[in-house]
């Protein structure tokens, strides 16, 4: 017998306290007693996005080159081990993220470190040379020299024209990161790498007076920078489908499909990410079910939001089964989508993404790193509250709004479709 669990849903709130520096630099604390653990989140709103489009690559460039020291700290790991901690980061197309996490009683070590390479990040060609020969590899690696590597290089042209999401984090063209030098580095360093284009963000065991106290100490004299009005092209509305074929040395075709949907703050994206749950979300939702079981059509099949800023995408991801045509496969993923639009999704399939959501939600909070990101991002994103806010609109989408949002999203003029095809022999 097949029983429906439903989760009592209910708000569970991340309180904060919040200020702004005189150099412009948010700084947000959450107090949680239950761990003996702090980590300090520093957000930087520059990612890819904000790159100029001969120079790609440079936001993910110095999230490697900020572990390359300064003249003050030249080995950025070394203290932060001989604290207890650890420490890493991560780029995407709207920002780029640090982290540290420690004993609570070594939160200014942490804070120290931070600010150092905040004020004076060594940007000597030696070091340079150190982190663009890493990255390129990593480029070659990752995505020219794997098997279907290249998938997001190809879609994300195919699908923008105009707006910067057009490449993605590691940058459109290898070349550009090998021509980087000190000067172009410096002068990216210097527009993004300011106080008044950060957020500090705290999160553990700690006294919030105590880290505004510290944050003052080690950042209040950085000079805030000049915080620049973010002009992005607007990406037009697609009206026609786009298709692209390609042939690699792989051993089972690809079918990656991309939709135009909202951005991060619209209430599509909340609908949108609750329906790609109902189609891929476990193991019984209804690609797996019904695309790789019942009618062994693919081998795996997968839906999921790009998750940016500004209008993004969602993606059908699906490996085709030796001797399935292409074009059968993807009628059948249209099919499965276009039957959301024309039938709404019954109660039993929206509590069930209603309740992982909700149980995402509280194991993602039990890590004061995934809290003090969270805070930071949200706040970026125009509030640091909207971390409790988003809870609601998750919980209170309905099935039609759901049906609405495909009927939208999946029309076939607003798709854009690689066939990932092996090579002919």
């Amino acid at each position: 017998m097949f029983i429906l669990v439903s989760l009592t849903y209910f708000a569970y709130m991340i309180g904060f306290e919040r200020q702004i520096l005189d150099n412009g630099l948010r700084v947000i604390v959450h107090r949680d007693e239950g761990t003996p653990m702090v980590t300090t989140n520093i957000l930087y709103d520059a990612g890819s996005r904000d790159e100029e489009p001969d120079s790609t690559g440079f936001a993910h460039l110095f999230e490697h080159l900020m572990f390359e020291g300064t003249q003050n700290i030249p080995l950025f790991d070394v203290p932060v081990m001989m604290a207890g901690g650890e420490n890493n980061a991560f780029t995407n197309n709207d920002l780029t993220n640090y982290y540290i996490t420690l004993p609570a009683t070594n939160l200014e070590t942490a804070l120290w470190l931070e600010s150092d390479r905040m004020r004076g990040l060594d940007l000597a060609e030696e070091r340079l040379a150190n982190q663009k020969s890493v990255v390129t590899e990593e480029f070659r690696q990752r995505y020219l020299n794997q098997p279907y590597g290249d998938l997001l290089l190809l879609l994300r042209p195919l699908a923008y024209r105009v707006h910067p999401y057009r490449w993605p984090a590691i940058g459109m063209d290898i070349s550009h990161i090998e021509k980087a030098d000190s000067i172009s580095a410096k002068k990216f360093y210097d527009r993004f790498y300011t106080p008044s284009n950060a957020v500090l963000s705290v999160a553990g065991n700690v006294d919030p007076d105590r880290v505004f106290s510290l944050a003052e100490k080690w950042f209040g004299d950085i000079p805030s920078g000049v915080k620049t009005e973010r002009k992005l092209p607007v990406e037009p509305e697609q009206a026609e489908r786009r298709e692209l074929t390609v042939h690699r040395p792989v051993h089972a075709p690809h079918l990656l499909m991309a939709f135009h949907m909202g951005s991060r703050e619209s209430r599509d994206f909340y609908i949108l990410d609750l329906l790609t749950d109902i189609l891929a979300g476990c193991d019984s939702a209804r690609f797996p079910a019904i695309l790789v079981r019942k009618k062994e059509l693919f081998s795996e099949a997968d839906i999921y939001l790009s998750g940016e800023a500004d209008p993004g995408l969602v993606i059908f991801s699906g490996r085709i089964r030796d001797g399935i045509d292409v074009r059968k496969a993807e009628e059948a993923v249209r099919s499965e989508l276009d039957r959301l639009a024309s039938e709404r999704v019954i109660a039993a399939e929206l509590d069930k993404a209603r309740n992982r959501y909700e149980s995402h939600r509280l194991m993602q909070y039990i890590s004061v790193s995934n809290k003090a990101f969270s805070l930071a991002y949200h706040e970026v994103l125009g509030d640091a509250d909207g971390i409790n806010r988003e809870h609601e609109q998750y919980m209170s989408v309905t099935a039609e709004e759901i049906a609405s949002a495909a009927g939208l999203t999946f029309r076939p003029g607003n798709s854009s479709v690689i066939h990932y095809l092996p090579e002919k022999i």
